[in-house]
């Protein structure tokens, strides 16, 4: 069984007015403040550790994004640069914040039905924006109560369950981190009612012969095509439990029936008096 995490939920919030000198605007790592700028500086491709060809592209664009922040740090309606489309985000009302970054309103949308996301709930999925609708509908579902997976994910016989929903076809107990097998359709079972729905049935007290509690494994005698527990297999003349492993105790069926050796004697003399006497 496995299980897997989902995304954190966010909300959106409108950009607020640029506050002058005192305040400052974060880009990516960098940030305006009081008229001086934090700067960053590719590192040499010779030196150690040198970055690759991606992690140097991303630097240089983030450098572009602060010296361009650099030249509107003095216009109090810039707030920064679109993260979607890459253009300026100027004027009171036009931005919004989400992940971090800056956003035009009509920038900010769902990666799946594009609807716009401003100041409505939604899920961040590998960086991407999701309205909550679409999220859902991305999850997988339990293949008991087919609701969205939100949380953990239990995985067995190949299908995704709620944890709560992984219960006992039988007895409903929840089988979460619990031993269980499946039938032949594949049906969950704990392990008890597996036994007593499945396990040979004594042909003396007729009740399943499975492991006592606590154990794995247990024993069953089978003689004359029928299953015995071990302490059921007697002689049905004079109860004496059998056993092959016994010198003396061994079975001696006669007629279908499970005798010891002494009883099997007395009921052969009883026969064959009855036919002497008849012939």
């Amino acid at each position: 069984m496995s299980s897997m995490t989902r995304p954190s939920h966010y909300t959106t919030s409108a950009y607020p007015p640029y506050g002058g000198s005192s305040s400052s605007t974060s880009y990516g790592g960098g940030s305006v403040a009081g008229g001086s700028a934090a700067s960053l500086k590719p590192q040499s491709s010779h030196a150690k550790g040198a970055t690759s060809p991606v992690q140097e592209e991303e630097v240089d664009a983030l450098t572009n994004l602060l010296v361009q922040s650099m030249d509107n740090a003095a216009d109090p309606e810039f707030f920064g640069m679109c993260a979607d489309c890459g253009l300026k985000v100027v004027g009171e009302g036009s931005g919004c914040t989400a992940m971090d970054r800056v956003f035009h309103i009509a920038c900010f949308t769902c990666r799946v039905c594009s609807c716009r996301l401003q100041g409505k709930p939604f899920y961040a999925v590998d960086g991407e924006p999701h309205c909550q609708e679409c999220y859902m509908n991305s999850l997988e579902k339990c293949c008991v109560c087919s609701e969205p997976i939100l949380d953990r994910i239990l995985r067995a016989t190949g299908k995704p369950y709620h944890p709560q929903c992984f219960t006992c076809i039988v007895c409903l107990l929840c089988l979460d981190g619990i031993p269980f097998t499946v039938d032949a359709a594949n049906r969950i079972h704990c392990i008890d009612d597996f036994h007593k729905k499945f396990a040979p049935r004594c042909s003396v007290c007729h009740d399943p012969i499975m492991p006592e509690p606590g154990q794995e494994e247990t024993v069953r005698v089978v003689a004359l095509d029928r299953s015995f527990h071990v302490q059921c297999y007697k002689c049905e003349d004079c109860d004496l439990v059998l056993s092959s492993e016994a010198e003396g105790r061994g079975c001696y069926p006669l007629d279908g029936r499970v005798l010891c050796k002494s009883c099997n004697a007395i009921r052969v003399n009883a026969l064959t008096s009855t036919t002497s006497t008849e012939l």
